[in-house]
């Protein structure tokens, strides 16, 4: 048999050997320009171990602040496609020209509507029929001229006075009292002789406006409403001058069902009918997923295709809660509409008005 000599110390060396750190040898400039080599080992290291499987979640990440920064990372890295994808396609389009196809109209809650019966067809024998014998026909047809009267709740606090005072500068011939702790039954007798064709009331809790009960006189209906989102003058940025006394124009939009047709004529009739444009301002109650948004406006024309435009205020949005046949009667009073929230809000494509 033969035998090899092995060294005792073989190991040692290969210990000290593997314990040694990599030594920097640097490379000439005519070959890297003075790079270490132990830069390029740590960087060829290090690359594939910042890339992830695809199966990797965000939500694994255990720490919440790297959690956070994954999260923003991945959501700039989708933006960036995104754009970069809207801008193929504009380059596209612009290459195409006229042949281009049409642009795809884009799946909100808004179109996806749920069909309503209840529907309003403008050219409706029907609708027309009851548009002439309900109860603001009277103004439609010209024989009354909106009063309002604007009254609060007991003991209102600064912020609703102020809110009151100013829906009666948007509302012509508006005149606002205070309530007195009279009970609303007692005060629409005194409204009717005093041909007041409204009532509005301005609840307030906690020192904010969140309710209006808006009651047309002398034989109703009654809407209750709730009340949010009221931003006064003084806190909408880049406000015009405050609105002058001429009558504003009114529009509404988006009342399609005869919940809504009715709605919409209840607040068409807040306004006088006959606009004063030369004031140039606008009164829009514009409906949106139930919500009756209000706004008003000053316009104007700069040129043939522009206008300009300057929100006055003040501005709140509107929830309607129920509508009740003939005037306020909160024990004994015939509800034509109520709001059930669990079961009218199960679906979130369907509306009301």
């Amino acid at each position: 048999m033969e035998f090899t000599e092995v060294h005792v110390n073989q190991d040692n060396k290969y210990k000290k050997r593997k314990n040694k750190k990599p030594e920097t040898k640097r490379v000439s400039q005519e070959d890297g320009g003075g790079v270490e080599k132990k830069e390029e080992q740590k960087t060829e290291k290090s690359e594939p171990s910042a890339a992830f499987p695809s199966t990797f979640s965000v939500s694994e990440i255990k720490n919440k602040q790297r959690r956070h920064l994954m999260f923003m990372k991945l959501k700039q890295e989708k933006r960036k496609q995104k754009m970069q994808l809207k801008k193929k396609k504009k380059k596209e389009r612009e290459a195409l020209g006229d042949k281009a196809p049409p642009k795809e109209v884009p799946k909100t809650i808004e179109n996806q509507r749920v069909y309503d019966e209840t529907t309003v067809d403008p050219e409706d024998e029907e609708v027309a029929f009851d548009e002439g014998t309900d109860e603001f026909s009277a103004y439609f047809n010209g024989l009354t001229n909106p009063k309002v009267l604007i009254t609060t709740s007991d003991r209102p606090r600064g912020r609703t006075v102020r809110f009151c005072e100013q829906l009666a500068k948007v509302i012509p011939n508006a005149h606002v009292y205070y309530r007195r702790g009279l009970a609303l039954k007692r005060i629409i007798p005194q409204c009717v002789a005093r041909n007041f064709t409204y009532l509005m009331v301005i609840n307030e809790d906690r020192k904010v406006p969140n309710g209006m009960v808006l009651c047309h006189l002398p034989d109703g209906p009654t809407a209750h409403f709730k009340v949010s989102s009221v931003r006064l003058r003084k806190e909408i940025k880049r406000r015009g001058k405050d609105p002058t006394e001429h009558c504003p124009e009114v529009i509404l939009n988006n009342f399609t069902t005869r919940l809504g047709h009715s709605i919409g004529r209840m607040f068409a009739a807040l306004f006088p009918q006959d606009p004063q444009f030369v004031g140039r301002q606008v009164a829009t109650f514009h409906n949106q997923r139930d919500f009756v948004f209000f706004r008003f406006h000053r316009y104007i024309f700069k040129n043939e295709k522009k206008v300009g435009i300057q929100e006055l205020g003040p501005r709140f949005t509107l929830k309607l809660r129920s509508l009740q046949k003939g005037t306020f009667d909160s024990k004994f009073g015939e509800y034509e509409w109520v709001l059930k929230r669990h079961e009218m809000d199960a679906c979130r494509r369907k509306f009301q008005l």
